[in-house]
């Protein structure tokens, strides 16, 4: 076999496809391999570049590989996309991902440690929660509409609702009905208690971790969003400066430039999703109190919000926050407030 100098690593959850090339870009492997013979396979193979998608089990076999010693990198699967010449089968991924890795100007994703993708999928697991809890309380105030009784929104509300003023209207229902929102409200309880300790998990991690209690420094940085930073970004090494973490995250105008003729639109809204929604929450919160406060922070949000909408002036107060935080996870330093000028 001649020397292999990147391969293209199409993953999936059985049967892997493999695509060789030497240092020409010639193919000098293709082939396909089984679950079990991945680890055999790269063990023996002399060090080479393995490129893969930035995909489900990405992050794991990425792992895999480099400890057999070799250069791991992963792509976001829309960069893979332009280079699949033919149509869509494993083979032609494969080939694409090679082709796509061998690019100097390829822009890559960094594999994340287990601790991190822990952490990341206690995120998301309590971010769903969230989302069944919201669509269990609509459903259990629809279903009280149904027999006119109106019900506030918002689970506090709700829940003082239900200790002040249920029992009064409880014989309104029929008893089927009563039966009903009360296993409604039994996986209600469910849900807060499994968010809760979701909730304790994050605080442990946060409590543990010197880059989140940088992060934690930051006005309008909590816990929930230095812990997802921390677990997605690492040391934030992957991205040249904040402005790229910033734009990683879609918090920078989308452009639709032509003929010289710049045109910018509104944000790209691209990259994570949950850590944006974080930030733009935060940048909220900073821009509901910076009317107490006297800092350079808070003189730039007046004079931006003199000439801008508000949202606008989230979005920009989210954008800094993404580039305060890359500078202090990549130069390990502690937050300093600017003073006012």
């Amino acid at each position: 076999m001649e020397q292999v100098s990147v391969i293209g690593l199409d993953l999936a959850k059985n049967v892997f496809q493999v695509h060789g090339a030497d240092e020409r870009g010639r193919c000098v492997i293709r082939k396909s391999l089984r679950r079990t013979q991945v680890y055999a396979f790269f063990a023996k193979l002399s060090k080479c570049t393995v490129g893969m998608e930035a995909c489900s089990s990405s992050h794991y076999w990425g792992r895999v590989i480099t400890d057999c010693g070799h250069e791991v990198k992963l792509i976001p699967p829309q960069y893979v996309k332009p280079y699949v010449k033919t149509n869509k089968n494993d083979a032609a991924d494969a080939e694409a991902i090679c082709e796509a890795v061998s690019r100097p100007h390829m822009r890559f994703v960094e594999l994340k440690t287990p601790d991190q993708q822990s952490i990341l999928l206690i995120h998301r697991e309590r971010d769903g929660l969230m989302r069944d809890r919201t669509a269990l309380i609509n459903r259990l105030r629809a279903t009280l509409g149904e027999f006119g009784i109106a019900v506030p929104s918002g689970p506090a509300r709700l829940k003082q609702w239900f200790r002040d003023s249920y029992g009064i209207n409880e014989d309104q229902l029929p008893v089927l009905m009563q039966r009903h929102i009360e296993r409604m409200r039994a996986r209600w309880v469910e849900l807060e208690r499994c968010i809760g300790e979701l909730d304790r998990e994050i605080d442990q991690h946060v409590q543990h971790n010197s880059a989140c209690q940088r992060l934690l420094e930051v006005p309008g940085i909590g816990r929930l969003t230095a812990s997802a930073l921390v677990a997605t970004v690492g040391n934030a090494l992957a991205f040249k400066n904040g402005r790229q973490l910033s734009a990683w995250l879609g918090l920078v105008p989308r452009q639709h430039s032509s003929g010289g003729k710049t045109v910018l639109r509104g944000i790209s809204k691209r990259g994570d999703a949950y850590l944006r929604r974080m930030l733009v929450h935060g940048a909220r919160a900073v821009l509901r109190h910076s009317a107490t406060k006297k800092n350079a922070v808070s003189n730039w949000l007046h004079a931006l919000s003199v000439r801008a909408n508000k949202n606008v002036v989230i979005v920009a107060m989210a954008n800094k926050l993404a580039r305060i935080a890359w500078a202090l996870l990549n130069k390990g330093q502690r937050y300093i407030e600017p003073a006012a000028e």
